[in-house]
């Protein structure tokens, strides 16, 4: 049931067609509808339309939509395929994003990363995409999360639309159903995928077993003939918060397009019947607020909604529900959890942690739950919670009671009754809820590409101190676990071969492995022929070491080279070597000549005090402007980048 899942608006408007024979016409028709969300209707006249041979972009995008908003991903994917290799000019980039997303839901994975590539080339600031190229080996980091709840199928469901499970306050199983039998006014059919409308039944759970008794009604004015869905129950259970679409008072109210949204209610508990029910004061006319949250103490009220200032199809929002039963002002949850894709679905557990659905952060394909725990300000990066509650398919709906580890959730995944089901979980281990990355890679020879097993690999803090070391296997595999946004060094040695090594700047989207092959040039100091004089650097095969203009400071880039120097003098401690640095030509002989000096000055001390070298094997001075490398003398018109060459640093063997 996308129509509240995925928080899109929902019609209710019925329109029937007849007697056009025009195609334009039957479009225009079938455009309308489409706009209001009425998917099914327009469709069919959208796929008749193609199969009389009526081709456009806009043809196929609709199709595809109609597919792709009811949850029926692998029906999609041949209209936008078609979409993709037949109008790719003028293919909106948000077509990629469902393209790919269609694509894992038949586990196409391969082909949906290389559609994420193309997104991320086009709209690299989009946060999809750069969750995407930050989160490459994410179905490793999902397998590695995966196998810590156990299914159950359940009774309750119809073969109808059953989803949006919430506790009540006695831990009672309430939840959204388009199932009929139970209402003179299910036979209603809903425009948008040819289902009942949804009311809210509750099941009682009956311990030892969990079992759950026949759905029931819930009593009172909560139900109507429009659609019901997702409560919140406050923790005295007097209070119980609901979506609903926009009726109130026995009116329908819709937008400026004639398309009924969706809003939040709340209703008070008097004897056993819901009753003086209210819309919410946050509501509004053009948008939709639903999926209500509210925290252990009942203070703040989670949502979703796509009011203005969102971020994407629908974020997540948070709002103080004070005590005198009015509100603050909503806040958006912000980057970290929002993205441009869907966000929806909130659940707060009594220990805080935040769990939603989401397609925009990466997973297994269609709505995927993840779980953010609470820090100092906000949430954690979101973690993706990993099969079998995850699938290719819309998983939606989460709630947990931590104290049991027994919960719910929804999907439409293969297997089930209906068109969305309720699962029943117990959860057997915990979560990864930290920040993790790894980085592994393969020692190889530079030359020959022959595997070096047995090679001390270092993992280093960003100021060369030792953190770890491993020998790298039979394949010449070594492998590290990080930490979240730091620096580190990877460094590699072995006899005969110089040191090689790799700056890794690690980031917040941790879910992936990064590889990093370290390739050791063959020939070191040992058996080449050296003397003194000879500049280390070139033995090295270094980047130059280069200086900003008028700047005597160590670069970033420069950094990684002045690694190496330090780990060779450390391989080698009878080494002693001569620091020269020199200038370009701009600015007058003499101050040159003590910029340079400052520059040697600098680069020793860096190596003593990153490096730990004994100051005493270290000498140096600056040659100013002296030892030019190219004509750029004070006579010569010089481009940046050959001045450029000329602001270096040498390391002269002195022993």
């Amino acid at each position: 049931m996308k129509v509240i899942k995925t928080l899109i608006s929902l019609s209710l408007c019925v329109i029937v067609f007849g007697g056009i024979e025009a195609q334009e016409k039957r479009l225009a028709r079938a455009d309308e509808t489409f706009a209001k969300y009425a998917f099914v209707d327009a469709r069919k006249i959208y796929l008749d339309v193609a199969e009389k041979g009526y081709t456009s972009s806009d043809l196929y995008k609709k199709i595809g939509d109609s597919y792709y908003f009811n949850g029926e991903l692998e029906k999609s994917i041949d209209w936008y395929e078609k979409l993709m290799n037949e109008y790719s000019d003028d293919m909106d980039v948000e077509y990629l994003f469902r393209y790919s997303q269609s694509l894992k839901s038949i586990k196409r994975y391969d082909d949906a990363d290389a559609i994420m590539e193309i997104f991320y080339k086009k709209t690299n600031t989009d946060k999809r995409a750069v969750y995407f190229v930050s989160t490459r080996d994410y179905l490793r980091f999902i397998e590695m999360q995966s196998g810590k709840f156990t299914l159950k199928k359940i009774d309750i469901n119809s073969s109808a639309s059953d989803y949006a499970p919430s506790f009540d306050n006695r831990g009672n199983l309430v939840f959204a159903s388009s199932r009929s039998p139970y209402s003179s006014m299910s036979r209603i059919i809903h425009e948008w995928n040819e289902m009942p409308f949804l009311d809210l039944f509750i099941s009682e759970v009956v311990e030892p077993d969990n079992e759950l008794t026949q759905p029931k009604k819930i009593k009172g004015k909560i139900n109507t003939k429009f659609h019901e869905s997702s409560t919140s129950f406050s923790p005295d259970g007097q209070t119980v918060y609901f979506t609903r679409n926009n009726y109130t008072k026995r009116k329908i109210g819709s937008d400026t397009t004639g398309t009924v949204l969706l809003k939040l209610y709340r209703a008070t508990l008097e004897g056993d019947k819901w009753k003086n029910i209210e819309e919410l004061p946050f509501n509004g006319e053009e948008y939709s607020v639903a999926h209500p949250a509210l925290t252990k103490d009942g203070k703040q009220l989670y949502f979703a909604s796509d009011m203005p200032g969102a971020k994407g199809m629908s974020d997540l929002y948070k709002v103080d529900v004070l005590l005198d039963g009015t509100f603050g002002t909503p806040i958006n949850l912000g980057d970290k959890i929002n993205t441009e894709g869907r966000e929806t679905f909130p659940y707060i557990s009594d220990t805080g942690r935040l769990y939603f659905a989401s397609d925009g952060h990466v997973g297994l394909g269609g709505l995927d739950i993840f779980v953010t725990v609470p820090e100092e300000e906000g949430f954690s990066i979101p973690y993706n919670i990993g099969r079998p509650v995850n699938s290719p398919d819309d998983d939606f709906s989460f709630v947990l009671n931590e104290m049991t580890k027994i919960g719910f959730f929804a999907s439409n995944r293969e297997g089930g009754k209906g068109n969305d089901d309720i699962y029943s979980f117990k959860q057997i281990e915990e979560l990864i809820t930290s920040c993790r990355q790894y980085v592994s890679g393969v020692v190889t020879d530079a030359e020959s590409g022959v595997i070096l097993s047995e090679a001390d690999v270092l993992l280093l803090d960003e100021d060369g101190n030792e953190i770890s070391r491993v020998a790298s296997d039979a394949k010449g595999i070594y492998n590290f676990e990080l930490e979240c946004e730091k620096s580190y060094i990877i460094r590699a040695l072995k006899n005969s071969y110089n040191p090689s090594e790799k700056l890794l700047v690690t980031n917040t989207a941790l879910e992936y492995t990064h590889d990093v092959p370290l390739q050791l040039s063959k020939g070191g100091l040992q058996e080449q022929e050296v003397k003194p004089g000879d500049d280390l650097a070139k033995i090295l095969d270094l980047q130059i070491i280069y200086f900003d203009l008028d700047k005597s400071f160590i670069r970033p880039d420069a950094e990684i080279e002045l690694q190496k120097i330090i780990a060779t003098m450390k391989q080698y401690p009878e080494i002693k070597i001569d620091v020269r640095s020199h200038t370009d030509s701009r600015a007058p002989d003499s101050y040159n000549m003590a910029l340079s000096d400052r520059r040697a000055k600098s680069t020793i001390k860096y190596i003593v005090e990153k490096g730990g070298i004994d100051k005493s094997r270290l000498t140096g001075r600056g040659y100013g402007e002296s030892a030019l490398v190219n004509r750029c003398d004070n006579n010569a018109q010089c481009s940046e980048a050959e001045h450029q060459k000329n602001r270096r640093s040498e390391f002269i063997l002195q022993k």
